[in-house]
């Protein structure tokens, strides 16, 4: 069996390698990938309401005082992570553009200048004589290119397609998705507060086991080592919550209502 998956992981990888598939796949370009909004947006969300009833459970409260609580701080958190993600993205790619412009007026203003970074830049690479001349000579014909390489040797920077609303948008709907679940058990009236609390225990326990196994097959990484990572920190943030609460309750006389 492993032998057969081998040899057809060897094939994939041979077709994918074929000179038109390159060419297909180069010529789409890169593209924005927003798994890690996915999984930071989820994360965050089941930490934030499990905290909020871990905390609450903790210090004695009421179920209906975690549910007003986990619901409110869903949303304002939810929103508040998406509009951060959307100013850092779109500061990012101005930052981007605003350095495109200024290699532009370098480079028409100074060419000779630029022409010889990028022949510094290629002969610490390893690159001379006239193999040296003839890659700066290339990417000098070409502003476009010229400009792009200048922003990923020089600043680190590389043109991805960044689409702040879409990434937004992902961190949003994956933070409410994600961090509902903890909170549905406590809508269950006819459930006694042990059973809404082993219930959204449970729940936010399966979200992080999942999020981690997502993570792993996007990123080709061991299922069951992802899923149990990420559930541990996860379970880790929402027992430093159920701490606080009961401590705030027994040390400080914080009595539930």
């Amino acid at each position: 069996m492993k032998k057969n998956n081998h040899q057809n992981l060897t094939e994939d990888l041979v077709a994918e390698h074929q000179p038109e598939s390159i060419r297909q796949r180069l010529q789409q370009g890169p593209k924005s990938q927003h798994i890690s909004d996915m999984v930071f947006g989820g994360i965050d969300g089941c930490v934030t309401t499990f905290a909020v009833v871990s905390g609450t459970i903790g210090g004695g409260l009421p179920p209906s005082v975690a549910v007003i609580l986990g619901f409110a701080n869903l949303f304002a958190d939810g929103f508040s992570m998406a509009i951060s993600s959307y100013e850092a993205n779109t500061a990012q790619q101005e930052f981007i553009d605003s350095l495109s412009v200024i290699e532009e007026q370098h480079i028409n203003q100074i060419p000779e200048g630029e022409r010889e970074e990028i022949r510094q830049i290629f002969h610490k690479k390893g690159f001379k004589g006239a193999m040296l001349e003839a890659i700066v000579k290339t990417i000098s014909q070409n502003k476009e290119l010229w400009i792009d390489t200048m922003l990923t040797e020089e600043y680190g920077l590389h043109k991805i397609g960044i689409n702040p609303w879409k990434s937004a948008s992902t961190i949003f709907i994956a933070f409410i998705v994600v961090g509902m679940m903890p909170l549905l058990p406590l809508l269950f009236s006819s459930l006694t507060g042990q059973q809404q609390f082993i219930l959204s225990a449970y729940l936010a326990a399966t979200m992080f086991f999942l999020i981690g196994m997502l993570k792993s097959l996007i990123l080709h990484k061991p299922l069951l080592l992802s899923g149990l990572r990420t559930l541990l920190t996860g379970g880790a943030a929402a027992g430093l919550a159920f701490v606080v609460g009961y401590v705030l309750r027994e040390g400080f006389a914080i009595a539930g209502v």
